[in-house]
């Protein structure tokens, strides 16, 4: 099993990565909000996996294990703080939503040079101004800890465009369809079908930052028809796919 690497400091940096280029598994001792400013990063733990476009950022909790996966070509700025500023009380990585002038407060803040200086620490002091008012995103795909469910998940893992009922999964993974829709409730926090919308949004976001277009991408996640994909595209990130950047 490939070793946790303990980085006390969260740094505050912009940082590039190449198109699927990954960060394995570490834990720092202070908060981080990390953003990509370009293209789309996941970020996973053991508790699942959090997808953030340029319209999100994504906090990490100080001590949380997770690593940082790129999708296109990913510019990254990490913005580290004590654990003593925690403007939300998240104690879980979180999903946040953000505006115009949190974007422009989080580039200019990881930008080169980051000397401590009375006008950086006033730009700091408004970023977590705005990050105290930063709807919360859900956009998180938890990972079952069930062996039953898991194996259900990593069909569809494997394949977002799978359409198949509840009831016909069971009978592949040998499980009623009453019996996977409890567990999905009890053991992920949410139903079956939400759990596939969110899959099927994070594969798309994916495909999106990769320049796949975007009636393949529907096509490529299960839905319908190229309508119905922008429909639910639009509702859960406020914009079309097409307006999406990408990497």
């Amino acid at each position: 099993m490939p070793s946790i690497r303990h980085e006390p400091v969260a740094p505050t940096r912009t940082r590039s990565l190449t198109r699927d280029a990954a960060i394995g598994a570490h834990r720092h001792d202070d908060h981080q909000i990390v953003y990509a400013g370009r293209g789309v990063l996941t970020v996973t733990t053991s508790a699942g996996s959090w997808v953030a476009p340029g319209t999100r950022a994504i906090w990490i909790p100080a001590g949380t294990v997770h690593a940082h996966q790129a999708h296109g070509e990913l510019e990254l700025h990490l913005v580290g703080l004590p654990v003593t500023e925690n403007p939300l009380a998240l104690e879980t990585p979180t999903v946040l939503s953000v505006g115009p002038l949190l974007r422009e407060l989080i580039v200019a803040y990881t930008r080169p040079p980051g000397e401590d200086s009375p006008e950086r620490a006033r730009m700091l002091a408004v970023l977590l101004d705005q990050l105290r008012a930063s709807p919360q995103e859900p956009l998180h795909l938890p990972t079952p800890t069930v062996p039953l469910l898991r194996t259900l998940c990593d069909i569809l893992c494997a394949d977002p465009a799978d359409s198949r009922t509840l009831a016909e999964l069971g009978r592949e993974v040998g499980a009623s369809d009453r019996t996977l829709s409890r567990l999905f409730r009890s053991n992920l926090g949410m139903t079956f079908p939400q759990w596939r919308t969110q899959l099927r949004l994070h594969h798309a976001l994916v495909l999106l930052a990769e320049n796949t277009p975007v009636t393949a991408a529907a096509h490529l996640c299960g839905w319908s028809s190229a309508s119905a994909f922008i429909d639910a595209f639009r509702r859960t990130f406020g914009h079309t796919p097409g307006a999406h950047p990408k990497g």
